[in-house]
């Protein structure tokens, strides 16, 4: 587990760009299944999700169509939020960061951290704003 002092501002850095934190189970699974589309960040305190995640997740919001609801656990630290979000993006392994849109409570697209690591947000942001395109 990190310190809060140290995580809290990556936290602040999507809470700010209007996702919202999860920290239960219990949250995960009512966002997730939802109607609609839910775009969820696992976010977390390494240097890829600083250059490329975060950045990428946030420049994806200028597209003309966006996910209905933004959210966000933090790898690390919110366990059982983490624990219960990557369970819904079976069957990919876990990783942080990633991300994952939903749609009506399916997994439709995911950017897993192999996707992430030394690409630019830009081509990061392309990739969701394409998916948001094709499901939102």
């Amino acid at each position: 587990m990190y310190p809060a002092e140290l995580v809290q501002p990556m936290r602040d850095d999507l809470s700010t760009a209007g996702f919202e934190e999860l920290f239960s189970a219990e949250a995960v699974a009512s966002a997730i299944e939802s109607e609609g589309t839910v775009l969820v960040v696992v976010n977390s305190v390494c240097g890829c999700a600083a250059a490329n995640a975060r950045p990428g997740a946030k420049l994806s919001l200028q597209n003309g169509k966006t996910p209905d609801r933004l959210v966000t656990v933090f790898a690390g630290v919110d366990r059982e939020a983490v624990d219960a979000a990557r369970n819904r993006m079976v069957p990919f392994p876990p990783s942080s960061p990633s991300m994952g849109l939903f749609k009506d409570g399916e997994l439709v697209h995911m950017i897993e951290r192999h996707h992430i690591e030394g690409r630019p947000a830009e081509m990061i942001a392309e990739n969701l704003m394409q998916a948001y395109n094709e499901f939102c």
